[in-house]
């Protein structure tokens, strides 16, 4: 196992709903710790868990919720927007989309900015970038000291075609500062200089509107550890300094759930010894459960969607729905049974926590179904023990309203709950033609391994990998993440055009690979792996695919690139058409350094007999026919090696693995934990 190259801890920490997990990588190898997360103000819950675990000088790589939440709650900066004179309402028109195809009366979510700060300067750039009005400089000294005296926090500057040449957002900017200076301003062709002006707009907003807390957050988080370098993990897989998160806080927005997806990446090749494993990654935390499909790397998009809003920025392609051990179980107005989105959180969270909660959640209905262990919960330590009388009470209830007993509507919550993560997995498999039956199913997050296999199940699936530390896997994707820098440009040719003449590709990579560099040069990175992809599209269609695109960028390797392309289409959408023209719409650049390469270490095989593992049996739900002799074993005494057939519990710190009386378990040589359909 390699240790960090400074010989101090190397610590990755991600913040969920309900729990801050935490890995720390040493000398002496891995351990993990989890702690209540602290809503209010998250950096106390790092501060409580590296003190429990005696680290106070280390290298940090952290996963934050703060611009998640911000989004979510709405409760960010006041934002202004400056624009072109007359496209003030481009975020009120939008793409017109509707939710609800056949409702004839829409309520569509407010804007992140009121109308009041929707501002406008007179200027305008043609599609080529050439000036066809100058910047009323005038006027945006106006509009400064309106802002002066104003309640604005952040400042958004977005004006028509800047990505092809951005004076006029630089000249705006730098006469609000000389007036503004503490105000933080984010510009569009920094953020995101691309075409599509709605999306372009939306994503600066973003930006502007978690920029304020997020640096605020990072402020604190620098002070509590003093004695540490801290990186982000950004929403594309990568970590990156303080300072580039705190300026393009819209980068960090889905950054927990993208370590989950690195680290059983990263895990997976390990496992299957390959660099191009077939996975299906599967977490479920406490207030979600997150779903990627891996087939042979970690899926990347530049198109996702926060709170009905665009964030037109490199993530890992996650798909994400309201289910997880804190989602809370009621009754509808047409006495069916619901589950989530809503959840408990951490405070007061599930009614079995003891914390005051009084809604009956997924964790509630496990514990009552025999699956999970009161005694055995993080292990004892921590400060949260399961009350069984509680939520056996809370069952009760629910099940009377259904006519049905606590098991029963547990049975039920359970069943609910695993058809909408069996929904999100579908989507990211079946409804993007790949078939879920050659895949790995990897499942985390502190309840992933309680539902695995009636998800596999449901999907055909015969192979679930579970890895050592399940319940903590997204801290340890962090730990392992890469630095990475993303940059992108609009290029909007032909593809037949640049193949006669590269030097517009060339002119834009140069600048691009320079952007990169320089931001992974101040975080350390001597010599960045470079690495770029286009984003392409038939003539006519309005919508791309991501292709990679080898580097030095050669007429062979944009053909290359043209051809897989096709072969993407195909994939995606069922079709191709190679003989239609293809244009090139955007160049992506990405830098990398490399993060930590711990691995988990190969132990000898000691054979199939587990029964030095073996805990006491219990009676356990599996189905409404009644309680079933279950099989408990500890999983710190498995040894490699070891079979064990269902219906068996399996016990760690962090998670809870549930067998099924239709499924066997047996443990690798890394300690993963193989589960087989008999």
């Amino acid at each position: 196992m390699t240790s960090p190259s400074s010989h101090r801890p190397l610590v990755g920490i991600d913040v969920g709903g309900t729990f801050t997990d935490f890995v720390v990588l040493t000398d002496g190898g891995l351990t993990v710790h989890k702690v209540p997360t602290t809503p209010a103000d998250q950096s106390r819950a790092i501060v409580a868990g590296l003190d429990a675990l005696d680290v106070h000088e280390a290298d940090v790589v952290h996963g934050m919720t703060v611009a998640t939440n911000a989004l979510l709650e709405r409760r960010g900066a006041q934002t202004a927007l400056l624009t072109t004179a007359g496209f003030a309402d481009i975020l009120i028109i939008g793409r017109q989309n509707r939710p609800q195809l056949y409702h004839l009366s829409q309520q569509r979510p407010a804007p992140l900015v009121e109308d009041r700060w929707r501002l406008e300067a007179p200027e305008r750039l043609d599609a080529a970038g050439n000036v066809l009005v100058e910047l009323d400089e005038a006027r945006v000294a106006e509009l400064a000291a309106q802002l002066a005296d104003g309640d604005a926090e952040s400042l958004a500057i977005v004006f028509l075609f800047s990505f092809r040449n951005p004076a006029h957002e630089q000249r705006a900017a730098e006469i609000i500062r000389a007036v503004c200076p503490d105000l933080p301003i984010s510009l569009s062709s920094d953020i995101l200089p691309e075409y599509r002006e709605y999306e372009r707009t939306a994503t600066t907003v973003i930006n502007a509107y978690v920029q304020p807390l997020v640096a605020r957050y990072l402020h604190r988080l620098e002070r509590a550890l003093p004695n540490s370098r801290v990186r982000i993990m950004q929403s594309n897989g990568g970590a990156i300094g303080l300072a580039q998160a705190a300026g393009q806080a819209a980068r960090v927005v889905l950054s927990g759930p993208a370590g989950g997806v690195v680290g059983a990446f990263a895990l997976a090749k390990q496992a299957l010894d390959t660099e191009t494993p077939q996975l299906i990654t599967f977490d479920m935390g406490g207030t979600s459960t997150d779903v990627a499909l891996c087939p042979g790397l970690v899926p990347a998009t530049a198109e996702s969607t926060i709170t009905d809003l665009p964030l037109r920025l490199p993530v890992i392609d996650i798909h994400t729905v309201g289910a997880g051990g804190g989602s809370v179980a009621y009754v509808d107005a047409g006495g069916g049974l619901r589950v989530g989105p809503r959840s408990a959180g951490a405070v007061p969270g599930p009614a079995s926590y003891g914390r005051g909660g009084t809604e009956t959640t997924v964790t509630d209905a496990n514990l009552v179904l025999g699956r999970l262990d009161p005694s055995g919960f993080l292990g004892g330590r921590g400060d949260v023990a399961l009350d069984v009388d509680a939520a056996r009470s809370v069952l009760s209830e629910l099940g009377a309203q259904l006519g049905l007993s606590a098991e029963e509507a547990a049975l039920g919550v359970v069943r609910i709950a695993n058809a909408t993560m069996e929904r999100a997995l579908r989507r990211v498999s079946v409804e993007r033609g790949y078939d879920p039956r050659s895949f790995t199913l990897l499942p985390f997050g502190g309840a992933g391994p309680l539902h695995a296999c009636d998800l596999a199940d449901a999907l055909d699936i015969r192979d679930i990998l579970i890895p050592p530390i399940p319940g903590v896997l997204s801290a340890y994707g962090m730990l392992v993440a890469d630095i990475a820098s993303d940059a992108s440009h609009s290029v909007l040719q032909p593809a037949d055009h640049l193949v006669t003449d590269l030097s517009p590709l060339h002119e834009i990579f140069e600048v691009l690979r320079a952007r990169v560099t320089s931001v992974l040069e101040a975080e350390g990175v001597a010599a960045p792996r470079i690495e770029a992809a286009l984003d392409m599209r038939y003539r006519g269609q309005s919508y791309e695919l991501t292709v990679t695109l080898p580097t030095p960028i050669t007429v062979r390797h944009l053909v290359d690139a043209t051809n897989a392309f096709h072969a993407a289409h195909e994939q995606r959408y069922g079709y191709a058409m190679p003989d239609e023209p293809v244009n090139v719409v955007n160049l992506r650049v990405r830098g990398i350094g490399p993060g930590a390469q711990p691995g988990l270490p190969s132990l000898p095989l000691q054979g199939e007999d587990a029964s030095a593992a073996r805990l006491a049996d219990k009676p356990a739900w599996f189905d409404a026919s009644g309680p079933t002799p279950t099989a408990c074993y500890d999983r710190a005494r498995l040894a490699p090696g070891n079979c064990f057939a269902g219906p068996a519990i399996v016990y760690q710190f962090d998670s809870t693995i549930v067998v099924p009386p239709a499924w066997s378990g047996r443990v690798d040589q890394f300690a993963n934990i193989w589960l087989e359909r008999k």
